[in-house]
């Protein structure tokens, strides 16, 4: 089993957040996956998206305002 890291966009609201998280490997099954705490980091990252705390959310990832384009 090896493991890799990866970035991930998240999108919520006007919020895009790139977290960095590791990948699992494996000859067997679905591969590569998420381990449970990269999981558990995109959700958290969301969930302080959704509610606008920029503070958590800037501390587990990096993080994007999104702004209109005027055609």
């Amino acid at each position: 089993m090896n493991t890799r890291r990866q970035k991930k966009l998240i999108h919520e609201g006007h919020y895009a957040a790139e977290v960095e998280v590791e990948l699992i490997e494996s000859d067997e099954g679905w591969s590569p996956y998420l381990s449970l705490q990269a999981a558990e980091k995109l959700d958290e990252v969301r969930r302080a998206l959704r509610v606008a705390d920029m503070q958590r959310a800037t501390q587990l990832a990096r993080v994007f305002e999104l702004t209109p384009v005027n055609a």
